[in-house]
């Protein structure tokens, strides 16, 4: 009897010491990184047994939340614009974590080929500008393309504050200096036509329910869809197929800047995908509010693990890995954390 007893005792003592161990995180955010995130928290947990529970509520949300300080980080391919950082309050640093691909997917009857598109045309689509797929800025750039008809061209865009959004008008404000006048380069712009749907799984459902319509999604979600998606004329005048991840790597292959917000739009690289970003895990430099230097500690770990095994992740899931020297600056930015004033990274 006694032995047992004892034996109970053991097995209780063994399972609290495992359970104080565990250590349970939440992030939110962005929807642009989220096929990534999920396996990377998958692969962390089993790894090191802490929990991360990350939602995809888009980068406006997210930095919402991050604010409120009702998450652990938050996640965004936005930089915190100035009203964000007035909000903040107080510092956040921007961590890198990988390269991704917008893609234009569309959906036009008895076609699931590849359309070649350029800046232009894409600016003048989401300006209404361009209304038919048989348009002639689409048919000369497709003449083989039997598909095109006066069949009418439904625009699809984010209906919430969201960093693709950011990323791609970006991209139209640096191809049609009518958008850049307009509308212009914002993470919730007022767009000019279209119907809205909430984050990239929105937006790639609507355009698979829709016929000829046209939207603009993180390749994943195209590529999960069995979407078609344009090749997209880059700035040295090629036609870049984003499902080619050198396309990513090449567009990425620039000076990050010592804060870590790259801007990889419109790349000059001669074989680069043009619409090419980046996203953001988003922490405050001074964790102290936390109260929990540990929980903080453990933060860092996760998105550090995101940098270094995490990256063996990213091309099976159509994402691009950091350049090395994004990646020095990534570890840079975590280590000038601190706790007190203390460092929580060696």
């Amino acid at each position: 009897m006694k032995k047992t007893t004892l034996l109970v005792a053991v097995m209780v003592a063994v399972a609290f010491s495992a359970s104080a161990q565990t250590v349970q995180l939440t992030g939110a955010g962005a929807t642009f990184p989220q096929p990534l995130y999920v396996k990377m928290f998958d692969e962390y947990k089993k790894a090191t047994k802490n929990e991360v529970n990350y939602q995809g509520v888009g980068s406006g949300a997210g930095v919402n939340q991050l604010i409120a300080k009702t998450v652990d980080f938050g996640a965004s391919d936005a930089p915190m614009n100035a009203d964000q950082t007035t909000k903040a309050g107080a510092d956040v640093v921007h961590i890198p974590t990988c390269v991704g691909a917008i893609v234009v997917t569309y959906n036009i009857p008895g076609y699931k080929g590849s359309l070649k598109l350029t800046g232009p045309v894409i600016a003048d689509i989401f300006l209404g500008k361009i209304t038919k797929w048989d348009d002639e800025a689409i048919v000369k750039l497709n003449p083989d393309v039997k598909a095109l008809t006066d069949t009418n061209i439904v625009v699809v865009r984010r209906a919430d504050a969201s960093g693709t959004s950011y990323n791609f008008t970006n991209y139209l404000a640096k191809e049609s200096k009518e958008w850049a006048d307009g509308p212009g380069v914002t993470n919730n712009p007022k767009w000019p036509v279209g119907v809205g749907g909430k984050g990239n799984p929105g937006v790639a459902a609507y355009v698979k329910q829709v016929p000829g319509s046209i939207g603009y999604v993180e390749i994943a979600y195209a590529l999960q869809n069995k979407m078609s998606f344009a090749v997209v004329q880059n700035k040295a005048g090629n036609f870049i197929d984003a499902s080619k991840i050198a396309t990513l790597t090449e567009a990425a292959n620039i000076t990050f800047p010592v804060d870590g917000k790259a801007d990889l739009i419109d790349s000059e690289a001669a074989n680069g995908y043009p619409i090419s970003a980046t996203t953001w895990i988003l922490v405050y430099k001074d964790q102290t509010y936390t109260g929990n230097m540990d929980k903080s500690k453990e933060t860092l770990k996760a998105i550090w693990w995101m940098l270094h095994e995490g990256q063996s992740l990213n091309e099976g899931l159509n994402y691009a890995k950091l350049p090395v020297a994004a990646v020095k600056v990534a570890e840079n930015l975590l280590k000038s954390v601190t706790y007190n004033g203390k460092a929580l990274l060696p």
